[in-house]
């Protein structure tokens, strides 16, 4: 397909997204605008947009399809200033926001002017951020909810999913309000708990100087998401409040239910309170891309000795097997420690382990 594609944010996503339209229409012309000035400068040396302009305004208004990729409070001004301006007719806007019933109010703006706003939503990430760690493999088999409104017609929907197609993401439409219940869920609600895990310990900390150290490893492992970008967290929680209020309230009840059964120490109903959890755990998607991104990390027990480390790295660069993390969970002299390896996809982790199995005798798990 022929084009001008004009992208908003040049980070993670909306690099990522640039490269899936340059390699399924490569006839296609895109344009990109970030805030950030070393964004724009990365993403034209790396062949990531083919020119830049200085404003919103001069990208827009002959562009064809119109990517947002920005915070979502920003996204809400974005929206407001394109809603200003003299655009295609035919221009698709889309944006990539987590959270979606106030972008596609906000976006009434462009469809009471005849203008086609698609929300979407890539569930995919990464670990890194920026231009620099953008790739066109990023949302393979991830889901790509699409929250058109009502008015849109499915033409629009679909033509979207063309200039998408790069991606190889699976598309779902739904509502606004049922995307925002959704990603409550199983994305927003999680990343709360989890900080507020991280904050309790932190005030425990206090009380004993052993509790930091003892957090490292599995703690760290559970509490991870509790990293993510506060800036981000914040415009999220508030654009979703009426959901996250209501799953929190949801959550009190359910602590309050396992306070109950210590009290009466009800060993069988807690034991039940576990098993359930554990059978519903195991049996959600291995393989599937959902709504956090998933880490991928190699467990290797390996023997305590100089040049270990560099010995199993070596092993994986001669393969070309890139890793996003690498850390030490447990070393002490003359037993093995658990030498914890992340990685970018499923793919690379068990190209790893079949990499390690095959040059040592250290055993290896995924953790999951």
């Amino acid at each position: 397909m022929k084009g001008r594609i004009f992208v908003i944010g040049l980070g993670l996503i909306g690099g990522s997204l640039a490269l899936c339209i340059r390699k399924e229409h490569p006839e296609a012309i895109i344009i990109g605008f970030d805030i950030n000035s070393e964004q724009v400068r990365l993403a034209k040396m790396l062949g990531v947009i083919d020119d830049s302009v200085v404003s919103i305004e001069t990208g827009a208004e002959d562009a064809d399809l119109i990517i947002i990729s920005a915070p979502v409070t920003d996204t809400e001004s974005i929206i407001a200033d394109l809603s200003k301006l003299s655009l295609k007719p035919d221009v698709i806007v889309t944006d990539t926001g987590s959270t979606k019933k106030i972008i596609v109010e906000n976006a009434s703006s462009l469809t009471k002017q005849g203008i086609a706003f698609i929300g979407g939503h890539p569930m995919a990430g990464s670990h890194k951020s920026g231009v620099t760690a953008a790739k066109d493999i990023l949302f393979e088999n991830a889901f790509y909810l699409l929250t058109p409104d009502e008015v849109v017609e499915k033409g629009k929907v679909d033509l979207l999913k063309e200039w998408l197609k790069g991606t190889n993401a699976k598309f779902l439409t739904i509502s606004p309000e049922n995307h925002d219940y959704l990603t409550g869920i199983v994305s927003h609600f999680p990343h709360i708990i989890a900080a507020s895990i991280v904050r309790q310990t932190e005030k425990l900390a206090d009380t004993d100087g052993l509790i930091p150290r003892l957090a490292a490893g599995g703690f760290r492992d559970i509490t991870r998401i509790a990293s993510s970008s506060p800036d981000m967290w914040k415009d999220i929680l508030l654009h979703n409040r009426e959901n996250l209020i209501d799953l929190l309230n949801q959550w009190q009840e359910e602590m309050n239910s396992v306070i109950q059964l210590l009290k009466f120490g009800e060993g069988h109903e807690i034991f039940n309170y576990f098993h359930q959890a554990k059978q519903f755990r195991d049996g959600l998607p291995v393989k599937e891309k959902g709504a956090i991104p998933a880490f991928y990390d190699l467990y290797v027990d390996v023997p305590d000795y100089p040049g270990v480390i560099s010995e199993i790295t070596g092993y994986l660069a001669n393969e070309r097997i890139s890793i996003t993390n690498i850390r030490i969970l447990e070393t002490r002299e003359d037993i093995n420690g658990v030498l914890v390896i992340s990685f970018q996809t499923e793919e690379d982790r068990q190209r790893a382990d079949r990499c390690i199995l095959s040059h040592t005798n250290y055993a290896t798990s995924n953790g999951a």
